[in-house]
């Protein structure tokens, strides 16, 4: 039984208290941390299972007993606690971003060097049944050599101008998943980024410094391209596709829905819209890489998604703006510091 600390309550802590106390068998959570903690919901995490909450992380970090830490608190806070909790020698899983600045998340690589601890990125996507399916028929070589991929990724409605103004922008906020799937298919980093971008869902959003908007294309480091488009705002629910073409095929994946029925009538031939939320659509996926965190600290095995794994859609991040900003293509050696 692994003892864990969960950093932050809002509603990715929460998904994970709800993860681990309702699918994840051979974890127990200790201690519940948030610096605003207030009698619901530290009733609400006493009714879930969770042993202690508390307003102060540092006593997380301080536990003897707790073995690991997730860090499920504001971004801005994600490399900072990591490499606290690294020092003394808890493992950790850190919802993605480990940090917008790449000078930092090589802090956590550092600190990483010096104790041997498992490090895992929450990029929770690479779980979700559809997309291993893609990527296992990659991986088997079912398409031949990859030649061409494409995610389409909208969410079903924009976010407030006051969450954009704090995100980091669209392409590490939200693109940043999609830049991780696009490595996790291709089995390799990218080496160029272009982007084409607009505020067509929210003025609001323009306002912010910020665009709801995109089409990107990226050239990988196996030779392969890849096209992302994005929007803020796709009003039948969350569009959440991929595909990868190649030599000898190709393998897709589309959307979940509510049901795969399909009613064929003299009106027409209608079926169910997508799944509305990423939590619908992603809970079994965000149980499952907490079982698989849980799994290599318990084996000492590799955790699925390291440090690496956390910087490379930074790098991609970082570039994609950068092409924004210069109206040009973007090398991700350029990024790197």
């Amino acid at each position: 039984m692994v003892t864990v600390g969960i950093i932050g309550a809002g509603r990715i802590g929460r998904v994970h208290v709800e993860s681990i106390c309702t699918k994840v068998g051979n974890a127990r959570i200790k201690s519940l941390a948030d610096p605003f903690m207030n009698d619901e919901t530290a009733a609400w995490a006493k009714k879930m299972g969770v042993e202690n909450t508390t307003k102060d992380y540092k006593e997380i970090i301080a536990d003897p007993e707790i073995d690991a830490v997730l860090i499920c608190s504001s971004t801005d806070t994600h490399s900072p606690i990591s490499v606290e909790a690294i020092n003394a020698g808890k493992h950790v899983f850190c919802e993605k971003p480990i940090d917008h600045d790449v000078a930092k998340i090589k802090e956590v690589i550092d600190a990483l060097k010096k104790n041997p601890v498992k490090y895992q990125v929450g990029f929770n996507r690479r779980f979700d049944h559809n997309f291993e399916a893609v990527k296992d028929a990659v991986a088997a070589g079912r398409i031949g050599d990859t030649h061409i991929i494409k995610i389409t990724s909208r969410d079903p409605e924009p976010p407030c101008a006051d969450y954009v103004k704090v995100s980091g922008g669209m392409f590490l906020d939200m693109t940043i998943h999609d830049f991780d799937m696009v490595r996790f298919l291709a089995g390799c980093n990218a080496a160029e980024v272009y982007v084409e971008a607009a505020v067509l869902v929210d003025p609001a959003i323009g306002e912010a410094g910020d665009v709801d908007t995109a089409v990107i294309t990226l050239k990988m480091e196996n030779g392969a391209i890849a096209v992302i488009d994005n929007s803020r705002q796709a009003v039948y629910g969350y569009d959440q596709r991929a595909e990868v073409f190649g030599s000898k095929g190709m393998v897709a994946t589309g959307n979940d829905a509510a049901s795969a029925a399909v009613i064929s009538n003299v009106d027409g031939v209608t079926g169910e819209k997508p799944l509305h939320f990423f939590l619908e659509r992603y809970m079994d996926a965000y149980a499952k890489e907490i079982k698989c965190f849980i799994e290599a600290i318990e084996n000492n095995t590799d955790a699925p998604l390291g440090v690496e794994d956390g910087l490379q859609p930074v790098l991609m991040g970082l570039a994609a703006k950068k092409s924004l900003e210069e109206h040009r293509p973007v090398k991700i050696s350029e990024i790197m510091v």
